[in-house]
């Protein structure tokens, strides 16, 4: 069998680039066609951070890929993904990082989230993760993909794993947030496992 094909991810998000790493690696292991293995884009580091400043996650995908394909003439993607509450007006939506204050922990933008929902009956507190990856090779982009995971927002928050608004996102068709999902779970379930497969379909061309 040959070797995975590399593609760079431009990001320096831990939790990111290991998921992304295990649906490429979870693929690879099911796929008879081309394979692929993700990692850090070289050289992420020297330049100076991309300004994610656009109203959409697919302009600011788009524009952070662009930036950074600078770097290298392979396939370099990057993503931005966020939570939607719509009863919030769609926040914290492309600021979800953001939400809270500059040094803000998770901790600080999930607090800030349940506040703002504070009293809220069950039906105003649905919420989707989105996620949108925009795929260049030298430097042109070639797909632009997205796709949701629809839930809930809880009232105080659940389990010890994922990241980001995890403990408070909650799947009722598996009684579990996305903290209490294994590895395995989320990739199945989550936007950015359901939009990296796309992605890879993809890359692969028709089957």
């Amino acid at each position: 069998m040959p070797a995975p094909v590399k593609i760079y991810f431009a990001s320096s998000n831990p939790g990111k680039l290991a998921e992304f790493r295990a649906l490429a690696d979870s693929n690879a292991a099911e796929a008879s066609s081309t394979t692929f293995r993700v990692e850090m884009l070289p050289g992420f580091k020297s330049l100076s951070p991309f300004e994610e400043n656009a109203p959409t996650f697919g302009e600011n995908a788009l524009g952070k890929a662009l930036y950074y394909s600078q770097l290298s003439d392979e396939i370099v993607f990057a993503d931005d993904s966020g939570l939607v509450v719509p009863a919030l007006g769609g926040a914290p939506g492309v600021h979800s990082a953001r939400y809270a204050r500059p040094d803000a922990t998770s901790a600080d933008r999930i607090n800030k989230l349940l506040q703002e929902l504070s009293g809220k009956p069950r039906k105003e507190r649905g919420a989707y993760f989105c996620c949108v990856i925009a795929v260049l090779r030298q430097g042109l982009p070639i797909a632009v993909i997205s796709n949701r995971a629809d839930g809930e927002i809880l009232e105080a928050s659940r389990g010890t794993g994922g990241f980001g608004y995890d403990p408070i996102f909650y799947l009722p068709e598996l009684d579990k947030t996305f903290a209490e999902l294994t590895a395995q779970e989320k990739n199945v379930y989550s936007h950015r496992g359901k939009a990296f497969r796309r992605v890879l379909s993809f890359l692969n061309g028709p089957s």
